[in-house]
């Protein structure tokens, strides 16, 4: 760690090598807090490298635990934080839409970091139950096409860093792994980013993956499309900018689709988003995410107001809600 430390004082970067050895190193406990905080600052003072995180990742995901479930036909859907925008839960909303549509969701998610609820908290507070056992996983996706992998419960190696990253109480290069950690690594891959050097940062990372990704990047800061502004898509091998129209949509204000101010508000509008409750603005922000997941996923090449309209129909028939219903049945048995 100390010639790691030395390297990155000098604005040196690691190999993939290097950082997977490193991170090794923090997962054995041969690492002190201080050390710890000194590489987190390290990396708050300069971006780290794909090769990096790739190696930091590697490390990482040699230790999880990993549930057997088919990843072929599935997708994670995550906005990385970081925005500081405190939206609802839209990219939670969004995959139980692209469920009730027909399609898999195997979302890897943890508790807020910058929003007022995160995916964990809005799941758990409304009934479900978190597991890291295959049959229980297995039977929220036979039952709802989606089950949720609470981070966690996968990653116990990174209880080595917790105290180190409460003490340090910024965002962390740990914050960057967090959604490329998925246990099950589904084939399709929908990210959103805060900044445009993250965007950079996962398109590189994900280019060395054999996976089908879109990130998301809107150019007013939010960390999913949030239709307050045009949006940059990265996909495997294009990228273009998308406006509200686009999506069949108008523009929103930032007012429109906030959380609210404490987390039950963030989750009665997460419920009445697929109860078909929700306000125009809310239900238009998670179809414009949920039609992305499903056009990268649809094998006929839908075009994106097509995968809309199969995101609406889920929610009008009431089949997005049904699923969310039969996801937190299916996690409690």
């Amino acid at each position: 760690m100390r010639a790691a430390l030395e390297r990155l004082s000098n604005y040196e970067n690691l190999t993939r090598k290097e950082s997977h050895g490193l991170m090794q190193t923090i997962i054995n406990g041969e690492t002190s807090d201080a050390q710890i905080v000194a590489l987190m600052m390290a990396y708050r003072m300069r971006f780290p490298s794909a090769q990096e995180i790739l190696g930091f990742r590697d490390a990482l995901m040699e230790v999880c635990i990993k549930p057997n479930l088919d990843a072929n036909n599935a997708i994670d859907i995550v906005g990385t934080g970081g925005d500081g925008k405190n939206t609802f839960n839209i990219s939670t909303a969004s995959c139980f839409v692209v469920a009730g549509a027909g399609y898999r969701v195997i979302k890897h998610g943890n508790y807020g970091s910058s929003s007022i609820s995160g995916s964990s908290n809005t799941l758990q507070s409304l009934g479900y139950q978190f597991s890291h056992e295959t049959d229980n996983l297995q039977r929220q996706l036979d039952a709802s096409n989606v089950c949720f992998l609470h981070a966690p419960m996968f990653h116990p190696a990174l209880k080595a860093v917790a105290d180190s990253r409460k003490s340090f109480g910024l965002r962390s290069f740990f914050n960057l792994l967090g959604p490329l950690m998925n246990p099950v690594e589904p084939k399709f891959q929908l990210f959103g980013t805060s900044s445009m050097e993250i965007s950079r940062l996962y398109t590189d990372i994900m280019m060395q993956t054999p996976r089908t990704f879109c990130i998301v990047h809107a150019l007013d800061g939010y960390d999913e499309v949030s239709l307050t502004e045009a949006v940059h898509i990265q996909r495997n091998h294009t990228k273009s900018v998308y406006e509200p129209r686009h999506f069949g949509s108008d523009y929103v204000r930032a007012e429109d689709i906030s959380g609210g101010a404490n987390p039950a508000k963030a989750q009665a509008i997460f419920l009445e988003v697929l109860q078909a409750k929700g306000t125009k603005e809310q239900q238009e922000v998670v179809l414009a995410n949920a039609a992305l997941a499903i056009q990268m996923m649809d094998p006929t090449n839908l075009t994106l107001l097509d995968a809309k309209q199969k995101g609406l129909e889920a929610i009008l028939n009431g089949k997005a809600y049904d699923c969310f219903q039969a996801f937190v049945k299916a996690s409690n048995h």
